[in-house]
């Protein structure tokens, strides 16, 4: 089985600031949620994490996991879709003249802003980590946990259900919250 969580929130969840690829690590909040989900899920069977290296997903995947003998393993193409020039944004949700609200709004329109990652670049390293890693362990019979973040999270389960662009945020995944695919 297949299982994706999001990490816990930091300060820049609360002050709405767009993160992306920039390494903001939880706050305590976040590292509650964590915690918190950790109990509520100790009954999942998980035979290994794979998370983003960025801190809130490691910290998240650490603290969740917590007395439990589940190695987790970082890799880079779980990272967050990058949103370049605009990263560090506060109130990017309410901003329609924001080169990043395509994203949000009408993803089908969106076009990388200088420095960013395009829809195209997240689902090919997305998809060759299915490829590579998950989809073998699958078939082996193994439990796999992902631990990420927004976008990244919504690009694996658009590639797992067949969904297209237009539905890329419809499963959006709250704050340490586990969603089985």
């Amino acid at each position: 089985m297949l299982y994706i969580m999001r990490h816990g929130k930091t300060d820049w969840n609360v002050r709405q600031k767009l993160q992306g690829r920039t390494d903001i690590p939880l706050n305590e909040e976040g590292r509650r949620m964590a915690r918190a989900a950790g109990e509520k899920y100790s009954k999942v069977h998980f035979d290994i994490c794979y998370c983003s290296p960025l801190l809130r997903a490691k910290e998240t995947a650490e603290l969740f996991l917590t007395g439990r003998d589940v190695p987790v393993v970082t890799d880079d193409r779980l990272m967050e879709m990058s949103f370049g020039v605009c990263e560090g944004v506060e109130n990017y949700f309410h901003n329609p003249d924001s080169p990043i609200d395509p994203l949000f709004r009408d993803p089908v329109h969106y076009e990388a802003v200088e420095g960013g990652e395009s829809f195209a670049e997240l689902f090919a390293r997305t998809g060759s980590f299915l490829r590579e890693v998950v989809e073998p362990q699958l078939k082996e019979g193994k439990d796999i946990l992902v631990i990420g973040h927004g976008a990244m999270n919504c690009s694996i389960i658009c590639q797992v259900k067949g969904l297209d662009l237009a539905h890329f945020w419809d499963q959006g995944i709250e704050n340490c919250r586990l969603f089985e695919l």
